[in-house]
């Protein structure tokens, strides 16, 4: 296998990642903490003790499990993902290399390559960063989180190589 690709996207991904992870994370924890809350209310109803409740006590494991689960998501492996994601750019292909426990190697060939986009969403507009987005035939390949800069330099870099391969065609 070719040497792995050196090129980091921008460390500000980490911080996009985790305020992202953990805005839409709140659509799975908030059903826990309001059924945890539902049964500690029931069961702190008159003459009821709140510790006999199993609902108190399997309503307060999933609380705690999707707060560790939440946790884990928004914090730790945004910082994972960050170390795991590299490319390369040169004259005959797009090299990228992503994954948190398999490994993803993809190389685009150049000349397979249709057209370059960019995209930005609010929060990562709120960082500075830009995704690339790479289309083929096939299909389409992303490279995340570049400072908007880099990524209006790539998005270029890789629109005249390919210009350059089918001029020479």
């Amino acid at each position: 296998m070719n040497q792995e690709p050196a090129t980091r996207i921008h460390r500000d991904a980490i911080k996009a990642w985790t305020v992202n992870a953990l805005l839409f994370g709140l659509f799975w924890f908030t059903p826990s903490i309001i059924q945890l809350a539902l049964a500690i209310n029931h069961n702190l109803g008159v003459g009821t003790p709140w510790y006999h409740g199993i609902d108190w006590l399997l309503f307060g494991s999933i609380f705690f499990a999707s707060l560790i689960f939440y946790l884990l998501t928004g914090v730790l492996l945004p910082n994972i993902r960050w170390k795991r994601w590299k490319y390369d750019v040169s004259e005959k292909e797009v090299d990228m290399l992503r994954g948190i426990i398999i490994k993803k190697r993809t190389l685009v060939p150049i000349n397979r390559v249709q057209h370059v986009d960019t995209k930005q969403g609010p929060i990562y507009r709120k960082f500075g960063l830009s995704s690339v987005t790479i289309s083929t035939a096939a299909t389409t390949h992303e490279i995340p989180a570049l400072d908007d800069d880099t990524a209006d330099e790539l998005r270029t870099t890789i629109s005249t190589l390919v210009r350059k391969v089918k001029d020479d065609v």
